[in-house]
């Protein structure tokens, strides 16, 4: 019987040690010759375009000026653009917006004319919506005169804002 212990034990040690010392002598050969850095990158194929002109008359970039008026106030409270340029004044609120030139409730600042002498606004000239306008209705005004121009909710009078015309 002590000869077949001491023949398993050999035998296991020749596979043992056979096994490692394959194991440490096997490198297997990478498949990629150069480094990475140094393959060309696939470029995408661009067809062949015939070279144009940009036109020579471009239509003018129309800028939007936009204030929305939010269950918070109007947003930007300050809004700066040049003379003759018209905001917008979106209603994105709950309730109803009426935008109107300070000071409340006469709304004189930008025309000098109370609430009762322009609305409603047939000229399209006063600084006044002249009325309530539902949530996301919007409301235009061009501004031609310069200078900072405050206004308010008429509707809640502590929301308010400037513009100003350069």
């Amino acid at each position: 019987m002590n000869k077949t212990i001491v023949t398993i034990i050999t035998i296991a040690v020749v596979l043992l040690s056979g096994y490692f010392l394959f194991e440490g002598l096997y490198q297997p050969t990478p498949l990629v010759s150069e480094p990475l850095s140094q393959q060309p990158t696939p470029q995408p194929s661009i067809p062949e375009q015939p070279f144009e002109q940009p036109p020579t008359s471009q239509a003018p970039t129309v800028k939007e000026n936009v204030v929305i008026y939010t269950n918070s106030g109007y947003l930007p409270s300050t809004l700066t653009i040049k003379k003759g340029e018209t905001v917008t004044f979106k209603n994105q609120s709950s309730n109803n917006m009426w935008t109107a030139s300070e000071a409340h409730p006469t709304h004189r600042l930008y025309n000098d004319t109370s609430l009762d002498e322009h609305c409603p606004d047939t000229t399209g000239t006063v600084f006044d919506a002249c009325k309530g306008f539902p949530p996301e209705q919007s409301w235009s005004f061009t501004f031609n005169k310069e200078g900072a121009w405050k206004y308010h909710d008429h509707l809640n009078p502590g929301d308010t804002g400037t513009i100003v015309v350069e």
